[in-house]
């Protein structure tokens, strides 16, 4: 497939999770993709696997001088870059009562002023390339209130409401900004999360979700890429539910 040729995209938290899959299937469709992560050995080896069009660089989201070396990296390798993917970001759980602050700052840091540095960036380059499609990364806990996520679901919140800012700024600059709301994913970084007072169990699983299962990867990767796509080249300012019909409501009933 060649749907993204000529396309470089850079991926944050692209080391493992949603973001290699985005990685992989844009190599697989004709992009260069530069990976991005904090995880320097596994994000080399991932990029390593994906040959020529792929290359990683170390990325601490909350560092504007990181930000800036990959934006540099990415057109120094690549020649240009025209796609943004912000997708790295952290979970911690607790009850609001007794949520460490510093714990709320860290998510805030990484999950909002990451995508905010990250956003600010790229434009330089994207202005140049004539184009650009920036992709935000937030969540159905943006979308919805989730007990036990105060910090993950406030910054999730807060992106989309940053995207429909960016897209109302940079749309005269031919830069889109749009959101993807993923919902019932299992990655590494939820694995291991537990919500107080929450456990999801099957029939839980079958209330929520209308398709009755969790997300694959690539399914919500496919929506990323349609957005970095010529196919996406008049939507922007979009929230765009990927969660398997999570936030359309409960069925309240078994089928």
């Amino acid at each position: 497939m060649d749907r993204l040729e000529g396309k470089v995209i850079l991926v944050t938290g692209a080391a493992r999770g949603l973001g290699e899959a985005v990685a992989r299937i844009g190599v697989e469709q004709g992009a260069k993709v530069l990976l991005a992560d904090v995880n320097d050995e596994v994000g080399a080896a991932v990029a390593a696997s994906l040959g020529e069009s792929a290359a990683y660089v170390h990325l601490d989201v909350r560092a504007k001088s990181q930000w800036d070396n990959a934006v540099a990296d990415a057109q120094s390798r690549f020649g240009h870059l025209d796609v943004l993917v912000n997708n790295a970001a952290i979970l911690r759980a607790g009850a609001l009562e007794t949520f460490p602050l510093e714990d709320y700052r860290e998510v805030i840091d990484v999950n909002q002023t990451g995508p905010f540095l990250g956003m600010q960036a790229v434009i330089p380059a994207m202005r140049a390339a004539g184009r650009g499609s920036i992709i935000n990364v937030s969540s159905t806990d943006g979308v919805q209130g989730m007990g036990g996520v105060i910090g993950y679901g406030a910054s999730k919140w807060a992106l989309r409401g940053m995207t429909k800012i960016a897209a109302q700024e940079l749309g005269p600059l031919n830069i889109r900004v749009n959101a993807v709301n993923p919902g019932g994913m299992l990655t590494e970084m939820s694995k291991g999360i537990r919500v107080p007072g929450v456990e999801l169990n099957g029939e839980q699983v079958q209330l929520r979700w209308a398709l009755n299962r969790f997300a694959k990867l690539e399914e919500v990767a496919n929506v990323i890429l349609f957005l970095a796509s010529e196919e996406a080249t008049y939507t922007t300012g979009a929230d765009i539910p990927c969660d398997g019909g999570a936030t359309i409501g409960p069925r309240y009933i078994k089928t």
